[in-house]
């Protein structure tokens, strides 16, 4: 059997029902986190622009501006050992659908958020997406157009045969490789929404009785093409009832997350306690694979660079904590004190680190205050699968999120529509229906 008819037989037949329960609960739960980032990302301006280049008014390119609006908050999910952040690129995809479709049975919605969360995942470990992030191919963009195509075909209730069709225009449409974009409304959105779009629009295609190249894994076509080197074992899903979402981590706040340790571990070492003007110094140690990442400086008016920042997302946890839930940040005005704080900071390419990397991404901190070196490290963050992030503080993560931008009734609401999801066909087609409403604010 091809790499893609394995793929394809485990996307048909995905049944989310065969998992245990714990890893069903965690299901439930990246959904619901998953709704907040998309919330989040459809109340600020650039998600907002999003929206406006939805000319065409196709349903694909609809999916894929609400994947965009989710992926830009920086509080989505994210695998580690990947380098992909699957629920951005797959909810969307089995929401709209189900809505579109009519589709509310739990079994068929859960099994095709598995089934995508899956694929992404395993493409980005195929491919070793840790590694390739830092040559300029970005693995959540890579694997984007299949990842929704195998969620696409599965809510469409496509064959074996057909979703191997699917799957393979989506790999063919697989492009990966992005420069460097400066500026608000990013174009790395724009890139992202396609993506997806354009995997709806292969699984539509293939519905359709268009056909790809089932065979096109077999050779060597992504290191010709693309310069990838592909790990064909990586892409066969396991046998038995395990899925990927036990190694899934959650943002705790919104952030790059090669700069969540760094924080928390700063916040561990303020809370000794440290007074804030005693502090001289601090450095912060890294895997060399991201330190030149997070040493960039934050940039007055361009919000990712703020969310980028590992100095600067160390000055709000001191200073402005609750900013670090601010999902827009474009209004933020200077802020001295933020600013200060922040250039007492440098970052360490630290070579002891690489050992725990790409499982971990952690980060040690070390704090020069008052005459004395405080350190601490941070190898599992907050909302990383050995330290969870539970359903108390998801909704905790929600409101902190979400009540600046909507009030924290309607919080409330939305909470408890994803409560319900993916429990019987009344509790999927209330979220499916919502997700589909605009004055539902997605």
């Amino acid at each position: 059997m091809s790499v893609i008819a394995s793929l394809a037989s485990f996307v048909a037949g995905a049944k989310a029902s065969a998992l245990p329960a714990a890893e069903r609960d965690r299901q439930r739960l990246h959904l619901t986190d998953t709704v907040v980032a998309a919330l989040a990302g459809a109340h600020i301006p650039e998600g907002k622009a999003l929206a406006r280049l939805g000319v065409d008014g196709s349903l694909a390119g609809r999916i894929g501006r609400q994947a965009a609006a989710i992926r830009l908050t920086e509080i989505d999910d994210i695998h580690l050992p990947s380098c992909t952040t699957p629920s951005a690129g797959v909810v969307p995809v089995a929401l709209a659908l189900a809505a579109h479709e009519n589709k509310f049975e739990p079994e068929t919605l859960a099994g095709a958020i598995w089934a995508g969360t899956e694929v992404a995942a395993r493409i980005g470990m195929a491919v070793s997406g840790p590694q390739i992030l830092y040559r300029g191919i970005w693995p959540s963009y890579l694997a984007a157009p299949v990842a929704a195509a195998a969620t696409a075909a599965r809510m469409m209730g496509l064959d074996a045969t057909r979703c191997g069709q699917a799957l393979s225009l989506a790999f063919m449409l697989m492009a990966g490789g992005v420069g460097r974009i400066h500026g608000a409304p990013s174009g790395r959105w724009f890139l992202y929404g396609n993506a997806v779009a354009a995997g709806v629009a292969a699984a539509e295609a293939a519905r359709a009785d268009y056909r790809g190249d089932p065979e096109i894994l077999e050779k060597n076509w992504l290191a010709d093409t693309h310069g990838i080197a592909l790990d064909r074992a990586q892409l066969i899903p396991l046998p038995g009832p395990k899925s990927i979402y036990a190694e899934l981590s959650m943002k705790p706040f919104c952030s790059a997350k090669q700069g969540i340790a760094a924080v928390e571990a700063f916040r561990a070492i303020l809370a000794s306690p440290v007074r804030l003007d005693a502090i001289a110094k601090v450095r912060v140690r890294v895997p060399r694979a991201y330190a030149g990442m997070i040493a960039a400086r934050a940039e007055p008016g361009a919000r990712q660079s703020t969310l980028v920042s590992v100095a600067h997302q160390i000055a709000l946890a001191a200073l402005r904590p609750e900013q670090l839930y601010d999902v827009d940040r474009s209004a933020a005005k200077p802020d001295t004190d933020v600013s200060q704080l922040a250039a007492k900071v440098e970052v360490i390419a630290d070579a002891e680190l690489d050992a725990f990397y790409p499982q971990h991404w952690p980060a040690e901190v070390e704090v020069e205050a008052e005459g004395k070196v405080l350190r601490h490290r941070v190898v599992e963050a907050r909302g990383d699968p050995n330290n969870p992030l539970g359903g108390a503080d998801i909704n905790d993560k929600a409101h902190r999120v979400l009540d600046p931008l909507l009030g924290a009734a309607s919080v409330r609401n939305w909470l408890s529509v994803c409560q319900d999801a993916l429990i019987d066909n009344a509790g999927c087609q209330r979220l499916a229906t919502a997700w589909r409403d605009p004055d539902g604010g997605i």
